[in-house]
């Protein structure tokens, strides 16, 4: 095994981790990859279409309210 096989997903390139952080990794990566395999159950009553609130502002009928 080279070093760089040893380098858990987004390391930052280059950079030495210490312990804590390569385990702080490798544990983000274990809950991203359980995350990835839990699927979510459609809302009932819930808006047609893209959810209206995706980019951080509540769009209804292409207008788009701050909140």
């Amino acid at each position: 095994m080279t070093a760089m096989d040893d380098i858990p997903p987004n390391a930052a390139p280059g950079k030495a981790l210490t312990p804590a952080a390569r385990r702080a990794l490798e544990e983000a990566e274990a809950r991203r990859l359980a995350a990835e395999g839990q699927a979510l159950a459609p809302e009932d009553g819930g808006p047609k279409g893209p959810e209206p609130t995706r980019f951080g502002d509540w769009e209804r009928k292409g207008l788009a309210v701050d909140f």
